[in-house]
């Protein structure tokens, strides 16, 4: 995270998604929930388009996508599903833009990575794009297009914010491991050679130059050293996978200034322990990797295990308050 070793990240932040379908709403929860580190809300209850790979889809460039019975598929042209997913994501920012005045600071977008997008649009034929090496060149060269694009306009519309890019990969480990199934789910597809999945998350990265990428996944086994190697300067993921295999690279990713954005709070309904508790885990993480305690606040993001879609909006409201007293309480008292 060389280039981005002044930028300041917030404490806490959500991971992306809400419960709901009201873009106002969702965007005052989470600017007034994250005062230092608001994130642009996704609302996939809407339907498709507003999910994370119609939603992406729909920031393309020349390439189109609509919704079949088995999912998205890459079209011709821009059709129906394209214009609701630009408009419900026109919505979501003006609504982000109305509670963001003269805000100054770190901001969040997200959008789907360039692998996830590969394992779940299908070709013409109903097969992902995985299944074909120059499609998945075509779609990470037009994600990377239409994220440049997305990035100017969340610049203008929010001129003080510092604008972090999360890319969302929780197929990356499938994909890694040949694990993506065909269509008809007798067989998966082949996994790609590693330096090709590391290059094309290169150069996805790379659009953003003027501020921090991080990359987010939910699921297992976490490839930390691979999205480290491709130029991620932040790693999202649910903490509670966590297993001592991953301690080794965890600590050169933190030795090497990588942030980790620790989801320690349930994305779905139920009882909250106290903050203090809540990142409890973290501190035992700590003095299991010999790291000093004063490099917590300095390297860990508190946020919820995953998106907070499948919970009630009173939860998700908790929630997002619980991280930021989580977040304290580990400032507070590191050790």
């Amino acid at each position: 995270m060389s280039e981005n070793s002044q930028f300041r990240f917030g404490p806490a932040t959500g991971v992306g998604s809400m419960p709901g379908g009201d873009a106002r709403e969702a965007a005052k929860t989470v600017t007034g929930s994250f005062e230092d580190f608001p994130f642009l809300a996704e609302l996939p209850a809407r339907g498709p388009g507003a999910d994370m790979i119609g939603r992406t889809a729909g920031m393309l460039v020349e390439l189109y996508a609509r919704v079949e019975p088995s999912g998205w598929r890459i079209g011709d042209r821009p059709g129906r599903d394209t214009r609701r997913a630009r408009s419900w994501l026109r919505q979501d920012l003006d609504a982000l833009e109305e509670f963001t005045q003269e805000y100054r600071g770190p901001l969040k977008v997200q959008a789907v990575g360039p692998w996830t997008l590969a394992a779940a649009l299908e070709l013409r034929n109903g097969e992902a794009a995985l299944s074909d090496p120059g499609a998945c060149r075509d779609l990470a060269g037009s994600l990377a297009e239409g994220l440049r694009a997305h990035l100017a306009e969340v610049r203008r519309r929010v001129p003080g914010a510092q604008v972090v890019l999360q890319l969302d990969e929780p197929s990356v480990t499938a994909v890694l491991r040949g694990q993506v199934r065909t269509a008809s789910g007798y067989r998966t597809h082949r996994a790609p050679d590693r330096q090709v999945v590391e290059a094309a998350l290169r150069e996805v990265v790379g659009v953003h130059e003027a501020g921090p990428v991080l990359v987010h996944s939910c699921a297992p086994d976490v490839p930390f050293a691979l999205l480290r190697r491709a130029g991620a300067a932040a790693v999202s993921f649910d903490f509670s996978l966590l297993t001592e295999r991953d301690d080794d690279t965890l600590g050169e990713a933190v030795e090497a200034g990588t942030r980790l954005f620790a989801g320690v709070v349930p994305g779905t309904d139920g009882p909250l322990s106290d903050p203090a508790g809540s990142v409890m885990g973290v501190r035992t993480l700590w003095r299991r990797l010999g790291l000093s305690p004063g490099l917590l606040a300095d390297t860990v993001t508190v946020t919820p295990a995953c998106g907070l879609a499948g919970a009630s909006p009173e939860y998700a409201r908790r929630a997002l308050a619980h991280c930021a007293r989580a977040a304290r309480s580990l400032a507070d008292d590191p050790e």
